[in-house]
This record gives structure tokens, C-alpha cells and sequence, in this order.
């Protein structure tokens, strides 16, 4: 079991202690002091000395910023371009600026992703047309990819999700073989580095999964008909309720137990697991589009961040963005607040979003 490192980083008994990151002030105290400044300003905290900017890249600044509660959420973007390569963005919140971020090393069709605290996984996808066993992993805290171990098998359009700090992954995979038949779900745990096979019953291994959330602690994996449930605490596998197949569109998002997505009306509702019921999210109505052609949305610090695609002209696709605060009334009904929207993007015409999500850094 490995333990968070403290955010204190010199001794008493230290005979050469780092130099005053502030003038006049204990090295510790400064370390918190810059630990507190917004990430968005830490550019320009890099120009202020190479003591600075070494020190914005270290691990025990990152541990710092969490045990003081400094770090924030941030919304990163998946666009593929063209139909032949993707391209990383980040919006940074106030101001809401939007940089490009390092590209993955490989291009892969159909892979699932993960977010687990500052890290997006980037599960398996096809290249050149084969299922891949590679995983990637992107580090909102350096701004660079690392090579994760492979999987036991290659997969493509795979469901994932993150439970009690370790990375699920089920189906993407045809069970002709005994090796993908026994590992058709597998687990990473990133205290070990590796993966391990989860045992799984033959009725539910479906080949290809096109939506998936966590809620309760439970990976709901969505396949081509029908879907799974799957609880790792108590390793028991069931299928997905009637009402939740039916309403489940597109790619969504949990925010406080609820899933939310659009419907065939083009409006956003949220699914309550404990009624089994979907509710449509009132209050928007004026504020948002109707996402006919599509939305994507993912929780950002406990509000609902959706984002689509509006084509300008035969060059260019606009991509706006709303941030909403949802919550239950007293009669359960969900309503939503637009916190605001704006078009945070133009990306080449023919782009398209892939995945987004919210990475606490």
C-alpha cells in the first residue's frame, strides 16, 4: 500500500536545505503559498526562476496542491480530425482558454477511456484494423503521455470505469478463443502496474460496448442489445433494467448518482437509479440547442459539462460548450442551471468529438 507523500519536503536535521523559494519565508511556507496560485497562471509562475519552474514540474508540488486542497478540475477534449487522426485539448477555467496538449504517440479507432485523479487512460482501439492490447496514459500533471502495461487481449469500443482506484475494462473483443473468452473483462490496479483477469459468465460477453458509466460503485456497460452490470465489490454480474436500455443515447455522464444523456428529442435527461425512471432536465429549455446530431458530456467538478459540434461553413466546425448545475427539487424532479456557454473551439470541418473529461490537477 502506498501512502501520499507529506507536503512538508525539508527536516530539521536536513544539513543542506533548498533555498528560499520566497524571500524571508521558510522554504515550506513558500512551497504552499505557490501551491495555492491557479493552475491556469502556472506558465507564467515557470518564467520566475529555474527554482520555479523545476518545482512546478515535481511530484511533491501536485501532493502539496491536494492535501491543501488547491487542485481543480479541468476539461480536456478528444477530436478526431479528418477521420485519420485525434488531436488532445484542455479548457482551463478561468479564464477559460483552450491549449492543445501533447498528441498521443498512436492513433487508435474505437478506444475506451478512464480518468483516475490527474491520469486519462486510453484502453486498447484498433490500428491498422486489429484490436490493440496497448494502453496509454496521459499526465494532466507533466503534460505528457506514458506507455501503460498491455492488456491480456486486444480490444476495440471496450467499456470502461474507474471503482475504488482501480480501471475496469469489458468487452471490445470477440470470445472465439479461450484467451479472449476468459479475459473478456480485465482489471488494472496502478499500485501493481499490471492487469489481472476478471472472472466473467459466458451469457453476458457481448462484443462491442457503445456507452458506459459508474454508478454506485457499479460499471453499467451498454452493448448492441441490451447491457451489463457489473459490481466489483461483490463480484456479481446482472443485466441492465428495461428502462435504462431504452433510454440510454449517446455518450453520458454521472453527476450525484444521476445519468445524464440526450434523448431522441435532442434534450438532456437524467436516469435515477434508484426509481429506474428517466426525467427530463427542466430549465434548459431556452438556454441549450435540441442535440439532434449529438452531445457529449462529462462531470467537471460536480456540474454537467456538455459540448457538440455546430458546422459554420464547409472549413470549419464550431464547438460550444455549457456548463450546467443540475440537483433534485423537493419532489425529485432534476432541474439545471447554465452556469454559461460559449463556443470554446473551431476545429477543421468533418472533426469530430470523440470523448471528454473532467481530470482533477
Amino acid at each position: 500500500m502506498s501512502t501520499k507523500p507529506s507536503a512538508s519536503t525539508t527536516t530539521e536535521t536536513d544539513p543542506n536545505p533548498p533555498p528560499a523559494l520566497l524571500p524571508n519565508l521558510p522554504y515550506d511556507i513558500g512551497l504552499q503559498c505557490i501551491a495555492r496560485v491557479p493552475r491556469s497562471h502556472h506558465p507564467h509562475l515557470s518564467l520566475v526562476s529555474k527554482q520555479w519552474k523545476s518545482l512546478l514540474q515535481s511530484p511533491i508540488f501536485f501532493s502539496t496542491r491536494l492535501n491543501l486542497n488547491s487542485t481543480q478540475t479541468h476539461f480536456y477534449l478528444n477530436f478526431r480530425i479528418h477521420c485519420t487522426h485525434f488531436k488532445w485539448y484542455v479548457l482551463h477555467p478561468n479564464p477559460r482558454l483552450v491549449f492543445q496538449v501533447p498528441q498521443m504517440p498512436f492513433d487508435a479507432i474505437g478506444s475506451a477511456y478512464a480518468v483516475l485523479g490527474p491520469k486519462i487512460f486510453v484502453i486498447g482501439g484498433s490500428i491498422a484494423d486489429i484490436p490493440s492490447k496497448h494502453m496509454w496514459v496521459f499526465d494532466a500533471r507533466f503534460n505528457r503521455w506514458e506507455r501503460g502495461p498491455n492488456m491480456r487481449v486486444g480490444r476495440e469500443f471496450a467499456a470502461a470505469g474507474v471503482v475504488n482506484g482501480k480501471v475496469y475494462v469489458l468487452g471490445g473483443c470477440l470470445v472465439d478463443t479461450w484467451a479472449r473468452s476468459t479475459n473478456w473483462a480485465e482489471v488494472f490496479d496502478p499500485e501493481i502496474g499490471s492487469w489481472a483477469t476478471v472472472p466473467s459468465p459466458i451469457e453476458v460477453r457481448d462484443k462491442w460496448m457503445h456507452a458506459s458509466a459508474v454508478m454506485g460503485d457499479r460499471i453499467y456497460a451498454m452493448a448492441d442489445r441490451g447491457g451489463v452490470v457489473f459490481d466489483p465489490r461483490e463480484k456479481l454480474w446482472s443485466g441492465v433494467s428495461t428502462e435504462l436500455d431504452l433510454g440510454w443515447r449517446g455518450r453520458g455522464a454521472v453527476v450525484d448518482g444521476v445519468l445524464y444523456c440526450y434523448d431522441y428529442l435532442g434534450k438532456i435527461r437524467g436516469f435515477d437509479e434508484e426509481e429506474d425512471k428517466w426525467k427530463e432536465v427542466r430549465g434548459l429549455e431556452k438556454g441549450l440547442p435540441k442535440f439532434l446530431c449529438g452531445a457529449t458530456m462529462a462531470n467537471v467538478g460536480g456540474r454537467l459539462v456538455v459540448v457538440w459540434e455546430a458546422k459554420i461553413n464547409s472549413k470549419e466546425t464550431q464547438i460550444s460548450c455549457a456548463e450546467i448545475e443540475v440537483r433534485k427539487d423537493d419532489n425529485g424532479d432534476l432541474l439545471g442551471t447554465i452556469v454559461w456557454s460559449a463556443v470554446i473551439l473551431s476545429v477543421p470541418s468533418g472533426s469530430s468529438i470523440v470523448h471528454c473529461a473532467g481530470v482533477v490537477v
